[in-house]
């Protein structure tokens, strides 16, 4: 037993933060077999993940950006201001070409598909352990790609890049068919903050009504989700 102990203390100390308990569950079977590492929390949502990190100095934090009651990129964006020193690995079913960049402009150090993670989430795991950064090698590619098209022209940059995190997570919401008041609701702000950032979409996207802001957004997330 004092073996044991001794060896639970020199792993790597994991938690993992998403709302889908077979997922947990899956991703712990995967890393408690591992020699080097140990997943020691497990949390389903923002508030839990904050309270198991106020009892574990954890090592490395494991976040789904779908959370049910917030987005993962406010609960991202607290990891990083109030514990710098914890890097964050983002997994997601959402595609990396549209949510990698934000989620390291947040300060995560890495980003992987759940469908990529039965393969590569050790590698990830263990790379930004490391001190690198983990994407995969499409999305250095996609990422070299936009630098060098913006370098030629630069004007060519996504419309939508322009938003802010908050702008860009009510946009889409608004494509899913969300209204102001439901919104307002997952995101804990009042209706006039959402009809806020509704007003500085439309500006930055150009759209002149609230009609022509709705059907972007639903097509966009119709193209893109």
């Amino acid at each position: 037993m004092p073996n044991e102990n001794k060896d639970s203390q020199t792993k790597a100390r994991i938690l993992i933060v998403d709302d889908h308990p077979i997922v947990r569950q899956g991703l712990a079977q995967v890393v408690n077999l591992q020699a080097d590492l140990r997943l020691c929390c497990e949390a389903s949502n923002a508030e839990e993940a904050l309270i198991a990190i106020s009892h574990c100095n954890h090592d490395l934090a494991i976040v789904d950006i779908s959370l049910k009651e917030a987005y993962g990129f406010s609960l991202i964006s607290t990891l990083t201001a109030h514990y710098p020193k914890l890097p964050v690995l983002v997994m997601s079913m959402h595609e990396e070409s549209l949510y990698a960049e934000r989620s390291l402009r947040l300060g995560a150090r890495g980003y992987i598909m759940k469908h990529q993670a039965t393969v590569s989430i050790l590698s990830a795991i263990r790379q930004i352990l490391n001190g690198g950064i983990y994407l995969s090698d499409d999305m250095h590619r996609l990422i070299l790609d936009r630098i060098h098209s913006h370098a030629l022209d630069p004007g060519t940059e996504d419309p939508v890049a322009c938003l802010t995190d908050r702008e860009f997570e009510v946009m889409r919401l608004i494509g899913f068919g969300f209204g102001s008041r439901q919104i307002a609701e997952k995101f804990n702000r009042s209706i006039k903050t959402i009809d806020a950032h509704r007003a500085n979409i439309k500006e930055k996207l150009g759209l002149k009504t609230g009609i022509e802001l709705i059907r972007f957004a639903a097509f966009w997330v119709k193209a893109n989700d």
